[in-house]
């Protein structure tokens, strides 16, 4: 079943725009998960600070690597968005909570999860489309 709209494809440049505002965020997500594994002491205090224990410290690295990663795969990069920008969304509202005024970080990831799948993906293109 062919889709009502038609997309231009990608060209090289918009292809490449996204995949470098994708990588971003997503490198972020995954060395910041990396590091919940390997917990390090600033890691398990700077948590702390925000209320969490350190229980939850292991969890949440694997879902801010599993976020990236359906990200980064393209038949999933549209539900790797959606599951990021909530992640995101998430420590923006921990931020906010603890009035630390870095919450402007995970919004600002947030608009390049989304920017960068626009430029790499015509589905998306297809559902949003900003006119020239």
């Amino acid at each position: 079943m062919q889709s009502a709209a038609q997309t231009a494809p990608v060209s090289k440049g918009r292809l490449w725009a996204g995949r470098i505002l994708s990588a971003i965020p997503a490198l972020m997500l995954l060395f910041a998960g990396i590091m919940k594994l390997l917990k390090p002491p600033s890691m398990i205090q700077g948590l702390a600070q925000y209320g969490y224990p350190e229980s939850l410290v292991v969890i949440i690295g694997i879902l801010e690597m599993v976020c990236a990663v359906v990200y980064l795969i393209p038949r999933t990069s549209v539900l790797g968005a959606i599951l990021a920008t909530g992640f995101l969304g998430g420590a923006a509202a921990t931020n906010v909570r603890v009035k630390d005024p870095s919450f402007v970080l995970p919004v600002v990831f947030g608009v390049l999860v989304w920017a960068g799948l626009f430029f790499r993906d015509e589905r998306l293109r297809a559902l949003i489309p900003l006119k020239n």
